[in-house]
């Protein structure tokens, strides 16, 4: 069973490189998909900040994938 600082480890490094494909995606107007990324890799930085009780983390990723969310009702 995985400790919780080795979780946090996999998770903020795999939510990192999800966000890195978002940017990637937006690059080449791959939309929605981009937006799609960019909320899976926003949720798992939040997953992080709450393992490590960090509330400025979970804060700009509570703003961000609200925006994100916004953006996507609007578009639809």
């Amino acid at each position: 069973m995985p400790t919780k600082s080795q979780s946090a480890f996999v998770l903020k490094w795999a939510a990192s490189l999800i966000q890195i494909l978002g940017y990637t995606a937006t690059a080449f107007a791959v939309t929605p998909w981009n937006l799609y990324l960019f909320l899976v890799g926003v949720f798992g930085w939040f997953v992080v900040g709450v393992l490590w009780n960090d509330k400025a983390i979970m804060l700009i990723h509570i703003v961000a994938g609200a925006a994100m969310l916004t953006g996507l009702a609007a578009s639809a």
